[in-house]
C-alpha cells in the first residue's frame, strides 16, 4: 500500500494565510471552494473557505479550511522545508517569519553540516527550514 501525506490547516483566515505562504515561497491555489457551494449554508458563512488545495515551493501540496471557531495550533505540530539552494532557504526564512517570531535563526549548525532554521509565522504556523551542507 501507498499513500501520500498532505498537511490540512484549519485556518482563521485561509485566504490570506494562503496568499502569504504564496508570496513568501512561491506557489499557487489550485482549488478554491466555499460554503457558499453547499445548500443550505447560512448567509454568515458563504464566504468560509470550506476546501482550499495549493502547491508551495516547488510542488509540496497543502490543504486548508477556514475554522468555524477558534483554530488551535499545537506546539506538537508544525511544516519543514528542505531546501537544495541556501539562498532560497534563507530567502523563505526570512519571508515566512515577517510578523512572526523567530524561535532559532537560520545558520550552519554545529551538529552536522547543515542549515536550520526555526519560526512561528504570523498565522501561528511553526515552521523548520533546513539546507543541507
Amino acid at each position: 500500500m501507498q499513500a501520500q501525506l498532505i498537511p490540512f490547516i484549519m485556518s482563521g483566515d485561509a485566504r490570506a494565510q494562503a496568499a502569504f505562504y504564496i508570496e513568501a515561497v512561491g506557489g499557487e491555489i489550485h482549488v478554491l471552494s466555499t460554503f457558499g457551494d453547499a445548500p443550505g449554508t447560512p448567509e454568515s458563512s458563504k464566504d468560509k473557505v470550506m476546501h482550499l488545495s495549493m502547491t508551495l515551493a516547488g510542488g509540496n501540496t497543502l490543504i486548508m479550511s477556514d475554522a468555524f471557531q477558534d483554530a488551535e495550533l499545537s506546539a506538537n505540530m508544525g511544516l519543514s522545508l528542505s531546501f537544495d539552494d541556501e539562498e532560497a532557504a534563507r530567502t523563505a526564512y526570512r519571508n515566512l517569519s515577517a510578523g512572526g517570531v523567530e524561535k532559532y535563526p537560520f545558520a550552519l549548525q554545529p551538529w552536522g553540516n547543515f542549515y536550520y532554521g526555526e519560526l512561528v509565522d504570523r498565522f501561528g504556523m511553526t515552521w523548520q527550514l533546513v539546507k543541507q551542507g
